[in-house]
């Protein structure tokens, strides 16, 4: 496990975004990547309105799971070969599709992740050029648990996953035992909520009530900031 304490400036135009969206969601009642606000926006359509990636970016769906609502704003949709093979099948199709040197991965399951983790994590892996691969870690009563997604990759991860996935691996903890893969502790400022996962309706429901809290304080923040902002512009 490695520290870093902060991100330089981050460029993502030659950074692919990966959504992972092939689960079937047996527990959701329904796939994952089915799922709709309550004004009826797509959960892939607003996910890449809330990371508005520059770079490509990539839906990885499984068979019998492709198209879901929002694909056609992808830059393209591979398909895993076959389903029920674990997310690291899903990592490695990504990897497989992705047409620049770095390729950062979320599940669409985590919509709390925002892009100021995904700068962080692709900022640190570029500073480390020993390594393909980086995971992220969080501290649990000061016990450090290694999280798999987010996660980045360079272009020269994409062998050794597909190496490590015929030897028989399915999931995407077990990079981190790699050489050439590390799990980095992550600022002690990211909230608890990025690594909330949507696995059942309740928990939809949690997301979508939280978010309208946010919505409503911030809008009410922004409104009492510009009043500020009137009367130090015309001091």
């Amino acid at each position: 496990m490695r520290d870093a304490t902060h991100a330089n400036e981050t460029h993502l135009e030659d950074v692919t975004l990966a959504i992972l969206a092939g689960g079937e969601g047996s527990r959701m009642g329904k796939p994952k990547a089915e799922l709709r606000l309550p004004d009826g926006t797509p959960i892939l359509a607003w996910l890449l309105d809330r990371f508005a990636w520059k770079g490509p970016t990539v839906l990885v769906t499984a068979p019998g799971r492709e198209n879901p609502p929002g694909h056609e704003r992808f830059t393209a949709q591979p398909v895993d070969p076959s389903s029920g093979k674990g997310p690291l099948r899903g990592v490695l199709t990504a990897l497989e599709y992705a047409v620049t040197p770095m390729t950062v991965v979320v599940p669409v399951d985590m919509p709390n992740i925002t892009i100021r983790e995904l700068e962080w994590l692709i900022a640190a892996l570029r500073e480390r050029d020993d390594l393909v691969g980086l995971m992220p870690v969080k501290l649990i009563e000061r016990r450090p648990l290694v999280e798999p997604f987010p996660c980045a990759f360079t272009v020269d991860a994409r062998r050794i996953v597909a190496e490590h996935f015929a030897d028989g691996a399915t999931s995407v903890h077990s990079l981190a035992k790699l050489p050439q893969f590390a799990a980095i502790l992550v600022p002690f400022a990211w909230p608890d909520s990025i690594w909330i996962n949507i696995n059942r309706p309740e928990d939809w429901e949690a997301f979508l009530s939280e978010r309208d809290r946010e919505f409503t304080t911030e809008s009410t923040e922004d409104t009492e900031n510009t009043g500020e902002s009137r009367i130090e512009d015309r001091g």
